[in-house]
């Protein structure tokens, strides 16, 4: 698929490289990591984060078809801002919640990267 957007871009960008950056990469990306990182903030599942961003997809695709005479009803280009706005949001979601269970539970886990913890003391065999 990398490929195949690397050779024809129209397979991922409708309108214009810019608009596509603009509204999509960075607007819409910006927003979705906001929410994704609301919803983890607020202690509430990771399924609340896809159904946030199923409805939001819609609205980014209807920015593209409102301001750059984008196809409205099109399922292939609102896969990818689906993909888009999924990856950010969760993203979002997993740097709050890696944050908050060590600082919550500073006992039991330590950090892993951005994205992730580990049980800090390991678990006694039983």
């Amino acid at each position: 698929m990398l490929l195949a957007a690397i050779v024809r871009p129209t397979l991922v960008i409708e309108a214009g490289i810019g608009d596509f950056l603009v509204i999509t990469c960075a607007i819409a990306a910006w927003a979705a990591w906001r929410f994704g990182s609301a919803i983890a903030a607020t202690w509430r599942p990771y399924t609340q984060v896809v159904l946030y961003a199923l409805p939001f997809a819609l609205v980014v695709r209807w920015v593209h078809y409102a301001l750059f005479n984008g196809t409205l009803l099109s399922l292939h280009y609102y896969l990818i801002d689906l993909v888009v706005v999924l990856s950010l949001a969760t993203l979002g979601y997993f740097r709050v919640r890696a944050s908050q269970m060590v600082r919550q539970y500073h006992w039991l886990y330590t950090k892993k990267g951005l994205f992730s913890w580990i049980r800090a003391v390991p678990a006694e065999d039983e």
